[in-house]
């Protein structure tokens, strides 16, 4: 079955950095395009990055210059470098990958991993 084990979430305080991991398990990882999305309590879902099967990245304007989405094709996992970091960016961050096969959408998801900044 089709598994996406996230890691490296922590306490972290403001200006820090973290790098989160997806690893994937269960599909053809290159072919699927990949993104981070994070939950902030009491908010809803919003997307933070994404990358497409070619490489291509994209996000959202509040992380835009301090995180970095990657991808490791022959590793299955992808990544999200994160930098100077504030107490704004405190939600639990799930990693996603997604296609369209035949017309239809496929996507998955990981369980969350729990990224708090403080001081």
């Amino acid at each position: 079955q089709v598994q996406l084990v996230e890691s490296g979430g922590d306490l972290v305080q403001p200006g820090g950095s973290l790098r989160l991991a997806c690893g994937v398990s269960g599909v053809t990882f290159r072919i699927y395009d990949v993104g981070w999305y994070r939950q902030a309590p009491g908010k809803q879902r919003e997307s933070v990055a994404n990358m497409t099967a070619r490489g291509n990245d994209d996000y959202t304007d509040d992380v835009k210059g301090r995180f970095t989405i990657s991808r490791d094709n022959a590793a299955n996992t992808f990544y999200l470098q994160m930098a100077s970091l504030k107490p704004g960016d405190t939600a639990v961050y799930y990693c996603n990958v997604n296609r369209i096969l035949a017309g239809m959408y496929f996507e998955y998801w990981g369980q969350g991993t729990q990224v708090t900044v403080s001081s």
